[in-house]
């Protein structure tokens, strides 16, 4: 099924790619303009600047808290009726080493306060804080996707296996284009697609 979008387009294939240009394009360019630098650490209101950035020219909901309840693989995310207090809780949450981190990027996927587009935002809102708090960002490519899924799954009760992967796939080339955008690539690899490589967007 094919979410309402600014684009006027039904066919899911042709949606897909579409959606995933357009979002890496962005990603890139909010990496290159220095508008990634800008934004607040750590909090919702970074996270839905993110959001809004990458996806304002495909949904309307961009940036916006979600008012639907939504699941994924039965798991079911916070409910649309607590969200807002459920973020700034989130919000006050410690953020000075590995572990905080890492336990409050897990709540914040928990509570996927957006309709869609929660991975890519998230995951660039997470390398922001480990490279203000740590010096480092997390390379995605090391990252076994069916070892992460997992992983995230169980997190709501046992975090351990979470922080493992993502402590391992750890770097301190913080300020490199490509380690960036592979967190955006993840979430394609995820999900089980990807229907053009970031490469191609080097022109």
């Amino acid at each position: 099924m094919v979410l309402k979008n600014k684009l006027g387009l039904s066919d899911e294939l042709e949606f897909a790619r579409e959606e995933e240009k357009i979002t890496k394009l962005k990603a890139v360019k909010l990496f290159e303009t220095g508008k990634l630098d800008e934004i607040e650490v750590g909090t919702f209101k970074g996270l839905s600047e993110i959001h809004k950035y990458l996806f304002e020219d495909i949904y309307d909901f961009a940036g916006k808290i979600r008012t639907e309840n939504i699941a994924k693989n039965n798991f079911r995310f916070a409910s649309a009726m607590y969200l807002e207090e459920v973020l700034k809780t989130i919000d006050k949450m410690p953020q000075s080493n590995f572990d905080e981190i890492i336990e409050k990027y897990i709540e914040m996927n928990i509570a996927h306060p957006f309709r869609e587009g929660n991975g890519r935002s998230t995951r660039i809102w997470l390398d922001m804080i480990l490279k203000k708090n740590i010096g480092k960002v997390v390379d995605w490519s090391k990252i076994d996707k069916e070892d992460y899924l997992l992983a995230m799954e169980r997190s709501p009760i046992k975090n351990t296996e979470v922080k493992l992967l993502l402590e391992e796939a750890l770097t301190d080339d913080i300020n490199n284009r490509e380690v960036y955008m592979k967190g955006i690539d993840a979430s394609y690899r995820y999900e089980g697609y990807s229907l053009f490589n970031t490469n191609e967007l080097r022109n």
